[in-house]
């Protein structure tokens, strides 16, 4: 096989974050992946932690290409996390990954935060085209020490390459702050409970004009055994498997009733009209 031939036959591998295409764990985890794939850097021109699941539909996307500190070539746009992982795979890119990377995000995303997440969401839009996808996080807003992080990837994705799922997997991995040699293995987990300690910062400005932050403590967890709290806690890896379909099917069955009696109020309702 001739070595452009061998480069076809490797997987594609899509690399995001929501850090910014100069963090340093977006760098990391690309580097890592090369080891098995061919890899795409399509990633935020700034940091867009917290924004959510966001589209941009009412103004231009912005695309240039870059350098990394590295030397490694990249893409950089000016929307959100998900924008960029949309425009790959509507055709910013000369073909579809077989699967996209989202992180390595400082900080972890852990049960309700997958709500907020740009790194999440990125994963999350690959989701919804059809792509299976990775969102990892390091535990720490402080440590650059991403090397176990990236090397835990290299096996997650190689694992999730190798399968043929109808559905594409959608996985949510947290990473403990640690050496490789304290990291004590791995854990598929459940989503845990959040706990946000939230708080309305009011201030002035230099005019008088009032305005506010949303501050307070930073949040903590409950680490029950099973969660992904529960395995961070215990100094291991939490990757969980996660959904895009936000039904409760629990309030499914107990809200059947209630079309009966809503459909009748609606036409007592209408019939007075």
């Amino acid at each position: 096989m001739s070595a452009k031939e061998s480069a076809l036959a490797r997987p594609r591998i899509l690399v995001t974050n929501d850090d910014g295409v100069a963090a340093t764990g977006l760098r990391a985890l690309a580097a890592a992946l090369r080891q098995i794939a061919q890899v795409d850097i399509v990633a935020p021109d700034h940091n867009w932690s917290a924004s959510g699941h966001s589209k941009t539909m009412d103004r231009p996307l912005y695309v240039r290409a870059t350098t990394l500190a590295d030397g490694s070539p990249a893409t950089m746009t000016s929307g959100s996390p998900s924008d960029c992982v949309a425009m790959a795979l509507l055709g910013l890119l000369p073909s579809r990954p077989d699967l996209v990377v989202s992180g390595i995000n400082q900080g972890a995303n852990l049960s309700t935060d997958l709500v907020y997440s740009g790194t999440v969401a990125a994963a999350r839009e690959a989701v919804f085209a059809g792509v299976p996808a990775i969102a990892v996080s390091l535990n720490s807003v402080s440590s650059d020490e991403y090397g176990p992080a990236a090397a835990f990837c290299v096996c997650l994705a190689q694992q999730l390459l190798a399968q043929r799922w109808e559905k594409p997997a959608f996985l949510n991995v947290n990473v403990p702050a640690l050496p490789a040699s304290a990291i004590r293995g791995v854990q598929v987990t459940r989503l845990g409970t959040r706990v946000y300690r939230d708080a309305l910062v009011a201030r002035e400005d230099p005019r008088g004009r009032p305005y506010y932050w949303i501050g307070g403590e930073p949040p903590t967890g409950i680490a029950e055994p099973g969660t992904d709290f529960g395995a961070l806690n215990e100094g291991y890896i939490s990757v969980t498997p996660v959904s895009t379909d936000l039904t409760d099917y629990q309030r499914v069955d107990v809200m059947a009733p209630w079309a009966e009696i809503l459909g009748s109020t609606l036409a007592g309702a209408q019939g007075q009209a």
